[in-house]
C-alpha cells in the first residue's frame, strides 16, 4: 500500500475529533488528498453497528457482545473503505482503531487483552496504522469536558475508575509502542496541540523518507 494509514486516539474528552480535522486541514492545506474517517463507524454497516454500541438504553449488552461488534464494525470498515484508499495512495486519519479496543474493552473491562488484540487481527487483515496521536488527559478534566455536551452515550456513562483504566491502558499502549505513538499532553489549547502534532508528522514524515532512501540503497 502507497497511502499513509494517521490515527488518534485517547480517553474520552482528549479532543480528537477537533485535532484529527485541524490535522486533515493542515495536511490538505499542503495539497495531500486525505480521507477523515472514525470508529466505529465509516460505513452504512459500521455506522449501524455504531448505535448499537453506543445507544445507552443497551445496559444489558455484554462485554463479549462489545468486543465482538467493535471488531465487526471495523471489518467492515477496514474493507470497505481503509484498504481501497491507501491502496489508492490517500492519507487514511481515522479518529480511533485497534488501540481503542485495547484500552476500553482490554484495561477498561478487565478482558483479556491478548484475546481482543488476536480478535481484531482478524478483523483488520493485519492493517496497523503508520502513525498515532495518543492525546492524554487527566480522567477529572476529561469528565468536566464532557459535561458541557448534550448527552452521554453508553461508553462515556461509565464510571470514572473504569474511565481511568482505560486510561492507564492507554499509557501502557504507548509505552509498548513508542516507535508508533507520539503521547501527547491534551490539557492545554488547541493550538498548541495542534501544531506540536504538525510538526511531529513533518519530522516524521522525513525521518520516514530518509529511511526508505536507505532500504533502497
Amino acid at each position: 500500500m502507497t497511502g499513509l494509514f494517521i490515527t488518534f486516539e485517547g480517553p474520552d474528552g482528549a479532543g480528537k475529533t477537533t485535532q484529527v480535522e485541524a490535522f486533515s486541514r493542515g495536511l490538505r492545506q499542503k495539497g495531500y488528498d486525505v480521507l477523515v474517517t472514525r470508529e466505529p463507524g465509516g460505513t452504512p454497516i459500521s455506522d449501524k453497528i455504531r448505535s448499537l454500541l453506543l445507544d445507552p438504553a443497551h445496559t444489558e449488552m455484554t462485554d463479549a457482545t462489545e468486543v465482538l461488534l467493535y471488531a465487526a464494525s471495523r471489518a467492515q470498515h477496514v474493507q470497505e473503505k481503509v484498504i481501497p484508499a491507501l491502496q489508492s495512495g490517500r492519507i487514511v486519519v481515522c479518529d480511533r482503531f485497534v488501540d481503542a479496543s485495547i484500552a476500553y474493552q482490554g484495561y477498561g473491562l478487565g478482558l483479556p487483552v491478548d484475546i481482543i488484540a488476536e480478535i481484531n487481527r482478524f478483523a483488520t487483515a493485519g492493517l496497523k496504522p503508520d502513525r498515532t496521536y495518543l492525546l492524554d488527559l487527566s480522567v477529572s478534566e476529561g469528565r468536566s469536558r464532557l459535561g458541557r455536551r448534550d448527552g452521554l452515550d453508553r461508553i462515556e456513562q461509565k464510571g470514572e475508575d473504569y474511565h481511568q483504566r482505560v486510561r492507564d491502558g492507554f499509557q501502557h499502549i504507548a509505552r509498548q509502542h513508542p516507535e508508533r505513538i507520539r503521547l501527547v499532553d491534551a490539557d492545554r489549547s488547541i493550538d498548541e496541540v495542534h501544531e506540536e502534532i504538525m510538526a511531529d508528522f513533518w519530522e516524521w514524515q522525513i525521518a520516514n523518507h530518509v529511511r526508505r532512501k536507505g532500504e533502497m540503497g
